[in-house]
C-alpha cells in the first residue's frame, strides 16, 4: 500500500460538501422490521448525523428512511439515494416517491448519467455524483465529467489506500468524496496481520481500530464524508460515540503507524 497523502488541509475546495459522517441505509431493509429501522434512523438523528444515504436498491430501505425523516424539519439534513434503471430521472421521482421527500444527491453506479444535469439545472435536484467499488472507474468519470461528488465503497482505509490518485484528481477538480466500507470485518474483528499490527499501535495512543478507521478517510482534503451503516439503534450510538472520541495527532505521526501504512 502506498504511503498517506501529503494533502492534509482540512478542507477541500468543492462547492458541494455533505456533512462529515452519515447513515447509509443498506441495512435499513434488513428484516428486522420498520420499526427497528425507523428506530436506527432516529438514533443517529439524536446522535448527530444529519446526511442519509439511500438507495432502491436495498429493499424497504427508502420508505423507512422516509417514514423517520418525515418528522425532521426538511433543511436539517441531507438526503442521496441512487439511480437503479435506464431511465434516470424516472428512477430519482420513484426514490422521492417512496422517500417522501425531496431528494438533495443522486448518484449513478459506474456511470455518469446526462438526464440528471436537467434535474440539477432545474432545481430538482441540488447534485450529482457517481458511486462505485473501482476507484479507477471514478477517476475516469471525474476527469469527464461535471460531477459534484463521487462515493467510494472502500479502497481509502487504513487498510488499503489505493485509491489515492482518485481522492487527489478529486481535490483538483473540486469533488466531494464520500467513503463506506471504512468498519469493515478486518477492522471489527482485526483479523488479519497488517489490522492486529495497526491495532497495536492504536492501542498505545488510547484509540480502537474502529475509532482509528472512521478518523483516517478525512485525512485526506477531498474526503468531506464518511458513510456507517447500522441495522440497530445500538449499533449507530456505539458508531456515534467512537467518531465523538477524538484521535490524538501523534498517532498519524508515529513512525511504525507510517510503515505499516506505506
Amino acid at each position: 500500500m502506498a504511503a498517506p497523502s501529503p494533502v492534509l488541509a482540512p478542507q477541500s475546495v468543492s462547492k458541494f460538501r455533505p456533512p462529515r459522517f452519515g447513515l447509509s441505509g443498506s441495512r435499513l431493509g434488513e428484516p428486522d422490521g420498520e420499526s427497528t429501522a425507523v428506530a436506527t434512523v432516529d438514533a443517529a438523528y439524536q446522535a448527530g448525523i444529519r446526511f442519509f444515504d439511500s438507495s432502491p436498491a436495498y429493499g424497504d430501505s427508502e420508505t423507512r428512511l422516509g417514514t423517520a425523516l418525515s418528522r425532521r424539519p426538511r433543511g436539517e439534513f441531507l438526503l442521496s439515494t441512487k439511480v437503479v434503471g435506464a431511465d434516470a430521472e424516472e428512477s430519482v421521482r420513484g426514490s422521492m416517491e417512496r422517500l417522501g421527500l425531496a431528494v438533495d444527491l443522486v448518484l449513478v453506479e459506474d456511470a455518469f448519467e446526462p438526464a440528471l444535469d436537467g434535474l440539477r439545472r432545474d432545481g430538482l435536484i441540488k447534485a450529482i455524483g457517481a458511486v462505485s467499488t473501482d476507484w479507477q472507474v471514478l477517476d475516469r468519470l471525474v476527469r469527464d465529467h461535471e460531477l459534484d461528488c463521487v462515493l467510494l465503497a472502500g479502497r481509502f482505509s487504513l487498510l488499503d489506500q489505493s485509491a489515492r490518485p482518485l481522492l487527489d484528481r478529486c481535490l483538483a477538480r473540486g469533488v466531494s468524496v464520500i467513503i463506506s466500507g471504512v468498519l469493515s470485518p478486518e477492522v471489527l474483528h482485526s483479523d488479519s496481520v497488517q489490522a492486529r499490527r495497526i491495532s497495536a499501535v492504536c492501542e498505545r495512543y488510547g484509540v480502537s481500530l474502529p475509532q482509528a478507521a472512521l478518523a483516517f478517510p478525512a485525512r485526506h482534503a477531498a474526503v468531506t464524508s464518511v458513510l456507517i451503516s447500522a441495522a440497530s439503534p445500538a449499533e449507530i450510538r456505539a458508531d456515534a460515540a467512537l467518531v465523538r472520541q477524538p484521535v490524538p495527532a501523534m498517532l498519524w505521526r508515529d513512525p511504525e503507524l507510517l510503515r505499516l501504512l506505506a
